[in-house]
Formats: C-alpha cells, sequence, structure tokens
C-alpha cells in the first residue's frame, strides 16, 4: 500500500484550511509577481462565476476574497497565503463584454502570461457555472492551460441551483468535453459556496497536490 493510500485528505485538508488565510500580495503586471513562496493553486473563471465566493468558504473566511454583484471587480492577480504553505491565487474574471476592450486585453494578457510562465503554480482551478457548462468564453482558457501543459481541474460552483440529477449529468456533459484535454484531471467537483457542498472535497484535493509535490505539512496529518 502506498503512503498517500493511507492518508486521510479530508482531515489533512481540513487541518490546512483551519489554519489563518491573509492576503499579501496584488500583481497587475506580470513583471509585479510576488517571489516565490512554496505552491501555488489558481481559481480561474468567467466573471460572476462565484469564485471570490468559493475562495471564501474554502478558506473559512466570510471577506478574504472581495464579493461582489459588479462583474470584473477583480482586475488583478490576488495572493493569499494559507498556514504558511500555500499560496491561493484569485484571477480576474474574464469574459464580461461591459468592460472596455483595453482593459480586458491587459487582464486576458495578465492571465495568460501567468499562466504559462509561473513554476510554482501546482494547479489551476477552472470554475465552471454548473446551470450552464462550459462556454465559448472559456475555449481560449482551456486551450492556454492544454498548450502551457498546466494540470488544471475543473470546479462546477452553484450546484445547489440543479437537482442532482440535472448536476451529474452536467459533469457527465463537461467530463466528455475535457477527453481529448490531457492537462486536464480526470475528476471534476460540484460546488456551492452557499451550502457548502463539494468544499471538503476541494480542500482534500489541495492536500492530496500538496502532498504529491512534499509539501503538506506533518501537522496536517497529526
Amino acid at each position: 500500500m502506498s503512503e498517500a493510500a493511507t492518508i486521510d485528505f479530508t482531515e489533512a485538508g481540513r487541518r490546512l484550511f483551519a489554519r489563518e488565510a491573509e492576503f499579501y500580495w496584488a500583481a497587475a503586471r506580470k513583471d509585479n509577481l510576488p517571489p516565490p513562496r512554496g505552491l501555488e493553486v489558481a481559481f480561474a473563471g468567467r466573471s460572476n462565476v462565484g469564485k471570490s465566493s468559493l475562495i471564501n468558504a474554502l478558506t473559512g473566511r466570510n471577506a478574504l476574497a472581495r464579493t461582489s454583484h459588479t462583474p470584473g471587480r477583480t482586475q488583478e492577480l490576488n495572493f493569499f497565503d494559507v498556514a504558511g504553505v500555500l499560496s491561493i491565487v484569485d484571477m480576474p474574471g474574464y469574459g464580461y463584454a461591459a468592460v472596455g476592450k483595453e482593459k480586458v486585453s491587459a487582464w486576458t494578457g495578465l492571465i495568460h502570461d501567468y499562466l504559462r510562465g509561473r513554476v510554482e503554480l501546482g494547479r489551476v482551478f477552472l470554475l465552471i457555472d454548473a446551470r450552464h457548462g462550459i462556454k465559448k468564453t472559456d475555449e481560449p482558457i482551456l486551450d492556454t492551460l492544454s498548450q502551457a501543459a498546466v494540470s488544471f481541474q475543473l470546479v462546477l460552483t452553484k450546484a445547489d441551483e440543479l437537482s442532482p440529477a440535472e448536476a451529474e449529468r452536467r459533469r457527465a456533459e463537461v467530463a466528455a468535453a475535457l477527453r481529448k484535454r490531457a492537462a486536464a484531471h480526470p475528476d471534476i467537483l460540484l460546488t456551492s459556496s452557499r451550502k457548502g457542498e463539494g468544499i471538503a472535497e476541494l480542500r482534500a484535493a489541495i492536500a492530496r497536490l500538496l502532498h504529491d509535490r512534499g509539501h503538506l505539512p506533518a501537522w496536517s496529518l497529526a
């Protein structure tokens, strides 16, 4: 039996995210990224997909990431330290047409530059609204992730707004769309920030990634 098979990653994830989480850096340009601070996981998705709400639910902090009813509010890469062993990166939302084209271009360039060139980036969690599935505006990010061979995992948000059967159909539909993308993680998570669904599974996935990269702290296993 492998060492990983003996680890309760759900409990490790709970312990990890019970620790302190705090904002420490904002970058509006590629040349302003922070110095490396260990493994990074990034959260990407369309504007209004519920990215900030999910980060808050993940860390158990109601106001760690700014939530807003105004799409396009996040304009920088925002970095949050978790327990001194992990950085969460909140990326600018994309696909919001009401924002000026020049600004959209700048945000898009920043997102793609970061995804292609950040050595510390362990995984991207790409958030997709469970009610709508993968849309045309998601394709450029999927293409960039595939071309850069960056490991990514899809997280379906707002799953509580579908029936269990509808949510499972959406998960199957998304899985089928990803089969030709080698960098895609096979497990697709169903989440609801409002009801807490899937949060333990997301924490466990991050704990497992930390373990695989040799960064999971011993205190999370005690």
